[in-house]
């Protein structure tokens, strides 16, 4: 009953103390290799009542005063061993919520490491910025990223638990976290996931390599695409092509997962596209006969520069790193090589029959559309009605491919049909 009674006096004062329903506090939990990295964001009007005193905005609020204060109550154990906890940065924004509308928000940035022989997977959590003093705050904490546990999320990621004061017993209790069924396996075939989920939703990288394959079936003479080269030529230059765009890509996102090299991603945008408009114009008419393997090397190194952005920001140790650029690359080679097994053959088929120059020139011209179309919304940043048209109907491209077997398995026929009715009456 003594333990009901303090509960409610307990919260009465909590409302005293702050009687304005302000959103909770989040608190997003990323885990490296020898350290965890996180980030608060709280109420500003929330700071001020647990700390009593008016923050006027507070718009020099990453002071010496304020970092110690947050250290202090940012604090995780594995068991009675204390972690080292640094506030890296504290900054303020306005933000808005349903319930009470406009707001200032806190954002602070901090490092906790573990002692040496610590268990950077299980432990403590001890976060008790505000509600040491305003029991009603509760604070959200998210597990953001985690190698191990195949987790990569540009959003606030999977939740972990809730710390609040329990009324019951008239205290608020830490968070126990526990991330041990994390593995090395777990993170390479969440990496494998991610490279062959990049290529899935790459349009433009999957519509390059399509437009460089179309006249790879076909001869060349005086500088024209001419009749069908023969199955073994033409698997011959296909695996020579799809290769060489692997080599291309493979190196620079190497480079660029290291950190080596990495240029602005607007730029990077713009020559995709131009590769794909190139692409195009060469399966109108060959600019580079014979010399596809070099065009898809050196445009896929193009490529492997906007694959390596999505590795770079991971903040991953050199171990997680170099398994993580080999589960990348291999899922970015399983997805365009069944992306490529579901096309070539219907091609083959296709490029024996008088429709493929036809089916080509038109391919090849609507890439070129969309080429362009990209070229101008990407230097621009202002989308226009093709580049959304290509977003809304990419999902529909399963029956796409479905109509380019049918079309190509019906050519066929009715060429092997003319061909045979031709036989007969002879």
């Amino acid at each position: 009953m003594k333990r009901y009674i303090l509960s409610t006096l307990l919260l009465l004062s909590g409302f005293c103390s702050f009687a304005h329903p302000m959103p909770s506090s989040i608190v997003t939990l990323s885990v490296l290799e020898n350290s965890i990295t996180g980030e608060a964001k709280m109420p500003l009007l929330d700071i001020e009542g647990a700390l009593k005193m008016e923050a006027n905005n507070y718009l020099d609020i990453n002071t010496p005063f304020f970092k110690e204060y947050f250290r202090q109550h940012i604090k995780s154990y594995n068991g009675q061993e204390l972690w080292a906890t640094t506030i890296d940065s504290i900054g303020t924004e306005d933000n808005v919520d349903v319930n009470v509308g406009n707001y200032r928000e806190v954002i602070v940035w901090f490092t906790m490491v573990p002692p040496k022989g610590g268990n950077l997977r299980k432990f403590l959590f001890d976060y008790d910025v505000i509600v040491h003093q305003i029991i009603t705050h509760s604070i959200l904490v998210y597990l953001k990223n985690d190698w191990k546990s195949g987790l990569y999320s540009e959003n606030a990621g999977e939740p972990l638990g809730v710390i609040a004061t329990n009324f019951k017993i008239g205290k608020f209790e830490p968070l126990t976290i526990n991330l041990e069924n994390g593995s090395w396996w777990k993170g390479f075939e969440n990496m494998v996931e991610l490279g062959m989920q990049h290529i899935k939703e790459g349009t433009d990288h999957l519509l390059f390599l399509i437009v460089l394959l179309l006249p790879a079936t076909l001869m060349v003479k005086n500088r024209k695409w001419t009749k069908y080269a023969g199955t073994k030529y033409s698997l011959t230059r296909l695996f020579k092509i799809v290769s060489a765009f692997t080599v291309g890509h493979s190196i620079t996102l190497l480079i660029g997962a290291l950190g080596w090299f990495r240029p602005p991603a607007q730029p990077i945008e713009v020559l995709i596209a131009v590769s794909i408009l190139v692409s195009a114009i060469h399966a109108l008419r060959p600019i580079f006969p014979g010399k596809e393997y070099f065009v898809a090397g050196g445009f896929g190194l193009i490529h492997g520069m906007a694959f390596a952005s999505v590795l770079s920001g991971m903040g991953l140790g050199a171990r997680t790193l170099a398994l993580s650029i080999l589960g990348f690359n291999l899922g970015i080679e399983l997805m365009q090589l069944f992306i490529v097994a579901l096309i070539i053959p219907w091609l083959l088929l296709l490029s024996q029959t008088p429709m493929y120059s036809r089916f080509r020139v038109t391919a090849a011209v609507a890439a070129g559309i969309v080429s362009i179309a990209w070229i101008v919304e990407r230097y621009t940043g202002v989308p226009n009605f093709i580049t959304g048209l290509i977003t809304g109907a990419y999902q529909y491209a399963i029956w796409l491919i479905v109509a380019i077997a049918v079309f190509s398995v019906g050519c066929f026929m009715w060429q092997n049909n003319a061909v045979r009715l031709q036989k007969i009456n002879r």
